[in-house]
């Protein structure tokens, strides 16, 4: 008896924003995507969100030519051997880590493409009623920051929390310190035009660096008694760790740091900072379980307990991609969603 013949996905043409070089504008061209080999699905792009990790690899990364992008969602055109969990037509967020449950790392992800293959560890399946513009958010950064204040801060009510940095990540934290009730969330940034935008997500205070003769450390510590219980590093300066230890109180102080460096990856600060009892941690993806977690995230938004849509300042068509990198590395946007389809 035979087996009846299964029909293979084809290799598909379609477009994709490709970089060339450091900090140069991408270029939208055709490109041939293979078909999605075991364990792997493709998946058609609806929406992508400007990340800005995109930003900082695009300004810095040597390896050229590559397709950025990876906070997404879509829809799944074709499954590969071996994946049941995953079928034609499902609606997807991608997630840049995976967890595929057998191993402990998995494949990275492109989305500034019409269509992109991925691991199929790297994309949770979610409602088919979620606006897929929205949620693309919570793929990376949203979820980051609610994830670095819930789940690696673990910010408890009544606290004192300081943020370097408002960025989505760290309206993000924001947010997530507001909804555990922390008493003061003072928001750090030199861009004066996020102070009054910042108070939506839960920032009680807004510090200009720049508008203050003190060390903002120093500023901090007489706004909070001494210093913060919890600060936040969302910018991606390495320098400014030190800065965000300093101004954390002395027994418990907690930092976490979340920025992605443009430069000096090397973090360096006085051993004597440590022995008061402060302590410094690291965050990755907020510390959620991608499969596991988002589907309750995604939960929490279609019940209005998160905000998420408040984070996109644009919404742009795929051709202009160049735009949205230039309003992010200008400071003018928070999210920009590119709409992969006219």
């Amino acid at each position: 008896m035979s087996l009846p013949c299964v029909k293979q996905p084809d290799v598909i043409t379609c477009k994709a924003a490709v970089a060339w070089g450091a900090g140069k504008p991408l270029v939208i061209e055709e490109v041939n995507l293979n078909p999605p080999q075991a364990m792997e699905i493709r998946i058609k792009v609806v929406c992508t969100s400007l990340c800005r990790s995109d930003i900082t690899a695009w300004e810095s990364q040597a390896i050229f030519p590559r397709i950025f992008g990876h906070e997404a969602t879509g829809i799944v055109e074709s499954v590969g051997q071996g994946v049941t969990e995953f079928t034609e037509g499902d609606h997807v967020l991608t997630v840049f880590i995976g967890e595929c449950g057998k191993c402990r790392q998995c494949t990275s992800v492109s989305s500034f493409s019409e269509y992109t293959v991925v691991h199929s560890g790297c994309a949770v399946k979610i409602s088919s009623v979620v606006p897929l513009e929205k949620v693309c958010l919570l793929s990376c950064g949203v979820a980051a920051g609610l994830g670095a204040a819930w789940n690696v801060a673990d910010i408890s009510k009544g606290s004192s929390v300081v943020i370097f940095g408002l960025g989505t990540v760290g309206l993000s934290v924001a947010q997530g310190a507001k909804l555990r009730g922390a008493s003061q969330i003072i928001g750090v940034d030199t861009n004066p035009e996020k102070g009054e935008n910042a108070k939506a997500f839960g920032i009680t205070a807004f510090i200009n660096p720049h508008d203050s003769k003190d060390p903002i450390q120093q500023v901090i510590k007489n706004l909070t008694d001494g210093g913060a219980d919890y600060s936040f590093e969302c910018i991606g300066d390495t320098g400014m760790v030190t800065t965000a230890l300093q101004a954390c109180c002395d027994g418990w102080g907690l930092t976490v740091t979340l920025g992605v460096p443009k430069v000096k990856p090397e973090v360096t600060a006085h051993y004597g900072i440590f022995l008061t009892g402060r302590t410094l941690k690291g965050s990755l993806f907020g510390g959620w379980k991608p499969k596991s977690d988002l589907p309750s995230l995604v939960d929490m938004y279609t019940k209005k307990e998160i905000q998420v849509d408040e984070y996109i300042t644009h919404n742009l068509p795929f051709e202009d991609v160049n735009k949205a990198f230039n309003l992010m590395r200008e400071g003018k946007c928070l999210r920009c969603v590119i709409h992969m389809a006219k």
